[in-house]
């Protein structure tokens, strides 16, 4: 019997063994370690993330009450507005348009501080991240003074040249355009700063190669640095599309929607119609359908990256 029970205890401790060297050993392959420290951020966007995702799934089924289970209904809804449809429009417009305006002028301002003196080009840095680092919402509310019908600061310079005052938040199309220009000054450093480390990363050599066989400025932009920035360019814009097209507090602030929910985004009018309409299933529908039209973008802009990584 003494014998048996020492052959057990010497099982265990074989087995016990056996597993601290297997722990051992998946601490030391480095996936493991990787997986381990991002294990908190994993479980952060869970809770952050992923469960408000799927309640709002949840709570878009709902009726107004939130008492009856509804399906599509709220979508079947909205389908038949036009103000929906007008907002569709109105999103893909604004975001289109600043992303392409922040990326042409990141990309212009990045040249321009790329060429500038190794000494003067952290004074020109710090200088030109200042609309980005700045809260949304301050900068906003001086564009808002600057916009203002009675003391606006662009009125009065356009009265000193003898034009007549702009009512640039009462009329849609200077409405528009005013969103997208404070959001296309609030976003382009962002570009540009993304854009002057991948241009730092472009081996020189490449230029001189290309200088040696003649080609101009312009060529050396189209059939150098493009094409080895073409892959920050595609997740840079991506990341700029998704962040202008849940746009809140810019709209909020400058024009609450109007006039008449003509400057109205996906995220402005979901807060109009769930919190300010108290309809919270309803305003979660219009939420949700962002999802889809950025699934569709995100696949065109970064299929062509994910297509060349597997070349390589």
């Amino acid at each position: 019997m003494v014998d048996v029970a020492v052959g057990r205890g010497s099982v265990k401790d074989l087995r016990r063994a056996s597993a601290a060297t297997r722990l051992r050993y998946a601490l030391k392959r480095k996936s493991t370690v990787a997986f381990l420290m991002t294990l908190p951020l994993i479980l952060l966007i869970a809770v952050l993330v992923i469960y408000p995702a799927f309640y709002a799934i949840h709570l878009a089924t709902l009726n107004k009450s939130m008492t009856r289970f509804v399906g599509f209904g709220n979508f079947r809804f909205l389908f038949k507005r036009d103000t929906f449809w007008m907002v569709v429009e109105q999103s893909c417009i604004f975001a289109i348009t600043a992303v392409i305006f922040k990326a042409l002028i990141g990309f212009i301002v990045a040249h321009f501080a790329h060429n500038i003196p190794s000494g003067k080009q952290r004074k020109w840095r710090g200088m030109l991240l200042v609309p980005w680092v700045i809260p949304p919402a301050m900068s906003t509310l001086a564009w808002l003074w600057l916009f203002d019908p009675s003391y606006s600061a662009f009125n009065y310079t356009l009265g000193l040249f003898g034009i007549a005052p702009v009512s640039w938040l009462g009329e849609v199309g200077w409405a528009r355009f005013s969103v997208i220009l404070v959001n296309v000054w609030y976003g382009a450093p962002f570009f540009m700063i993304m854009y002057l480390a991948s241009l730092k990363s472009v081996p020189d050599q490449l230029y001189e190669a290309a200088a040696i066989d003649g080609a101009n400025w312009w060529q050396r932009i189209w059939y150098v640095t493009l094409p080895m920035m073409r892959n920050i360019i595609a997740i840079t814009t991506l990341f700029s599309l998704i962040v202008t097209f849940a746009n809140f507090d810019i709209v909020r602030i400058l024009t609450s929607g109007g006039p008449l929910d003509q400057t109205h985004l996906f995220a402005t009018w979901a807060f109009k119609i769930g919190i300010e309409g108290s309809d919270i299933p309803l305003g979660a529908s219009i939420s949700l359908f962002m999802a889809p039209i950025l699934a569709i973008a995100a696949y065109f802009i970064l299929r062509d990256v994910t297509k060349r990584g597997n070349e390589a």
